[in-house]
């Protein structure tokens, strides 16, 4: 099944008695779908195609851009304007020629989503919005394909495993996307430089856990890691009852909000009649409690579960932050954890 060459180039691999000869040919019948090849496309790509994965396909309509290339090292200077589809297939065939690559140059899209997955075992979601992510994943789901999910933003990054055998899926942890006008961007924000070779590379390895199946893969677990502080935690996710793996692509509209929110109104009547009773936690950064806030504590969000015995169980817990956005996923990723009435303020502080 392997030339020589193969054998050669995969050595340090097949050695690791995990994966061996049987890892090593389910690695190159593997077939899998990279949708992105911006920051976190490079690493995974590169690693997948040097691991060995059979048959690679690349989906991205977009072109290099010189901004672009302080994190997306698979580029240069040489290749702005140029497609980067076709450009990581030419620059990745040059790394291992034994894989085949296919690039897609189209946009991903509700009219093309089924039929570019459909022929693939495993989706890796390297989107950078969220239209796109809630498509890959209700098309993971519509199709039962595994979907390894990153995401990145400033010093932080998010990984998880979606759909693998009938596990929680990114509507579990986020059942609607947020409003666009309150999405921020790496062009808006920033990104570290190299926070996406970090979270790509474990990406790539969960990828690699799933095709060989060995190891603990990161299905009902969100792994969220701060590179600018060193801190890595991971949230257990669980499948909600509303779901149901139904598909329901995005653009049909979002789901059905989650049924623990609260107004402001409401929330300024229960503080008024029963204030002993209610606990309110801010769930923002620092900075943003002190420029601005409505009392109750400050706690960010991913500083929550290690602060659970800060939490006051008896009370009814109402979480809030700018948008209402945060203070839902405070929610979903406290229940595995906490037994406790939880709401969320509806729209934020905004």
């Amino acid at each position: 099944m392997f030339t020589g060459e193969e054998l050669k180039q995969y050595s340090r691999q097949i050695r690791l008695p995990e994966i061996g000869l049987s890892g090593q040919e389910k690695l190159k019948m593997a077939k899998v779908l990279m949708i992105g090849a911006g920051g976190l496309g490079c690493p995974v790509l590169q690693y997948l195609v040097a691991a060995g994965v059979g048959k690679i396909g690349i989906v991205d309509d977009d072109v290099v851009d010189v901004s672009n290339l302080h994190r997306q090292i698979l580029y240069s200077t040489s290749d702005v304007g140029s497609p980067k589809a076709i450009i990581a297939k030419r620059k990745l065939e040059l790394l291992n020629p034994h894989v085949d690559i296919t690039a897609y140059t189209d946009r991903l899209s509700a009219d093309n989503a089924e039929s570019l997955c459909e022929s693939y075992d495993l989706v890796i979601d390297g989107s950078d919005n969220f239209e796109t992510r809630y498509l890959i994943n209700d098309t993971s789901v519509a199709l039962n394909k595994v979907l390894v999910f990153g995401s990145i933003l400033k010093f932080e990054g998010h990984v998880s495993v979606f759909n693998y055998q009938s596990g929680p899926n990114y509507r579990d942890i986020f059942p609607e996307p947020p409003p666009s006008t309150e999405v921020p961007n790496c062009a808006e924000i920033g990104v570290l430089g190299v926070l996406p070779g970090i979270i790509g590379a474990y990406m790539a390895n969960e990828a690699v856990k799933i095709i060989c199946r060995i190891g603990e893969i990161l299905s009902g677990r969100l792994l969220v890691i701060n590179a600018l502080d060193n801190t890595t935690s991971i949230f257990k996710v669980r499948k909600q009852n509303s779901s149901n793996n139904k598909h329901q692509k995005i653009v049909n509209g979002p789901r059905n909000t989650l049924d623990h929110e609260i107004t402001r109104e409401r929330l300024d009547s229960w503080l008024s009649e029963r204030p002993d009773a209610i606990c309110l936690i801010d769930v923002r950064e620092i900075y943003e409690y002190e420029e601005h806030n409505i009392g109750g504590i400050n706690i960010p969000l991913y500083s929550l579960q290690e602060c659970l015995t800060e939490l006051p169980l008896d009370k009814t817990l109402v979480f809030c932050c700018q948008t209402g956005q945060r203070s839902k996923l405070a929610i979903q990723l406290l229940k595995p954890m906490v037994k406790a009435e939880m709401y969320s303020l509806k729209d934020g502080l905004i």
